[in-house]
């Protein structure tokens, strides 16, 4: 696709830094190139020189590298300036380049929606490549890296693929039906992988939950009465003060949440309020907050001081583990069946395992690393339609064969939208935009 106009971004990240990288795609890239440093440096070769402004001033000295379309990462002439990462230095180099006819300020995303509307990469891989930048967890880089490799778009062009050898099959039938070498019957051989198809596109949108464990991470939520030990265990799990700890009840009136690794795995801790009755009008707001959050947990982990033992009453429906705290004021203490678990935040005791046992429930629910699974939940609702008419096909009368294949390609285009292969033009902008600017 031809672009008239140049673009230009700030891309290595927040400054200052000890280097910065501004990076230009676009026609007017050699002519910048030029202005700028002086000459066009051989390609995919760095030249080292100053780089100065239309008036001949020094902007700084730096590298400037220049790569060839398409040979690019957007399929256009791409070209790096590398500066040293002050603002002051990379403020005035962008400001040269939007002085150059035809250059602008890249849009959000911008370099990697070239590169897509180019052909150098699938809207899949686009989407992955937004997630390697965002990994935070070992886990989410490896999700992201197969994603990006095409894992996805090799897994739904096969789908694509079954589907368009279906409808041919069933027009072919339809439109010589009197040929020796038509089939005669397409209800053994296409319909029977439609219905396999349906499982293992029911199957693949069914572990959405798997991949937003992956993103956002396994949702675990800390109940219990006032002064059971809670903030003191989200201390404890992070190894820092998160959260406010005293002897007075009710002191956790809101949602405290933080992040844990475990194991490369994203693990979200959220501290809640104390759970009694009666309770003051505040302090009963964040009660149902709590209440709220624990129903829609991955893991609740329900604390009781075994110094005032009283009913356990963890919610229903929501795993979780039953913790006895303050172990330390009762050394002597024998296991007890109430509790999973019985710790000290005081003094550590039983933390390792604790986490131990969080670490294998979030393992346990993301399932084997390596299966290729929905990772937007745009992905989710195309399968889901594709299954929709690929049911309304097989319901389809045996004598409405073209009802029957119109179903076919509107389930194929449905899978085709997964990867940009068919029309997504309205969702160009959503997609990119949460991108960061210089991607």
């Amino acid at each position: 696709m031809l672009f008239t106009d140049s673009i230009a971004a700030l891309s290595s990240g927040h400054l200052p830094s000890g280097v910065a990288i501004v990076r230009i795609s676009g026609p007017n890239v050699r002519f910048a190139l030029e202005m700028i440093s002086g000459l066009v440096p051989k390609p995919r070769q760095a030249h080292y020189g100053a780089l100065r402004a239309g008036g001949g001033g020094l902007i700084d000295h730096g590298l400037t590298l220049f790569f060839p379309g398409p040979n690019s990462f957007t399929g256009e002439d791409c070209g790096e300036f590398q500066v040293h990462g002050g603002r002051a230095v990379v403020a005035s180099l962008l400001a040269e380049l939007g002085k150059l006819a035809g250059f602008r300020q890249a849009d959000a995303g911008e370099f990697t929606k070239r590169a897509f509307l180019n052909g150098k990469m699938d809207l899949l891989e686009a989407e992955a490549l937004a997630d390697l930048i965002n990994a935070e967890t070992e886990a989410q880089r490896q999700f992201a890296v197969m994603n990006s490799s095409g894992a996805q778009s090799e897994l739904y062009l096969g789908w694509r693929k079954r589907l368009i050898h279906a409808r041919a099959m069933i027009e072919a039938e339809m439109d010589f039906a009197d040929e020796a070498d038509v089939p005669g019957s397409v209800s053994g051989e296409v319909w029977d992988d439609v219905r396999l198809l349906i499982e293992e596109i029911n199957g693949h949108a069914n572990s959405y939950s798997k991949a937003e464990m992956i993103r956002d991470g396994f949702d675990v939520v800390i109940l219990g009465a006032p002064n059971a030990g809670k903030s003191s265990l989200l201390n404890a799990l992070l190894q820092r003060e998160a959260a406010i700890v005293t002897d007075e009840p009710g002191t956790t009136r809101d949602l405290v949440e933080a992040i844990l690794d475990l194991n490369g795995l994203k693990v979200r801790i959220t501290d809640t309020a104390g759970l009694r009755e009666p309770a003051g009008k505040v302090e009963a707001i964040g009660i149902e907050r709590a209440k709220e959050r624990a129903r829609g947990a991955d893991l609740v982990l329900f604390l009781e001081d075994i110094s005032a033992p009283g009913e356990l009453n963890p919610p229903s429906d929501v795993p979780f583990i039953a913790i006895g705290t303050k172990l330390d004021r009762f050394p002597n203490a024998g296991q007890d069946d109430r509790y999973a678990l019985m710790i000290s935040s005081a003094t550590g005791q039983g933390i390792d395992d604790l986490l131990e046992m969080i670490s294998k429930r979030a393992g346990d629910a993301v399932g084997k690393r390596g299966d290729v699974l929905p990772s937007r939940l745009r992905h989710v609702e195309l399968l889901n339609e594709a299954q929709d008419y690929l049911g309304s096909a097989l319901q389809a009368s045996d004598a409405m064969l073209e009802l029957k294949a119109e179903n076919l390609r509107l389930a194929s285009d449905r899978i085709g939208k997964l990867s940009g292969a068919v029309d997504v033009e309205d969702l160009l902008d959503v997609i990119f935009s949460q991108f960061c600017i210089g991607k």
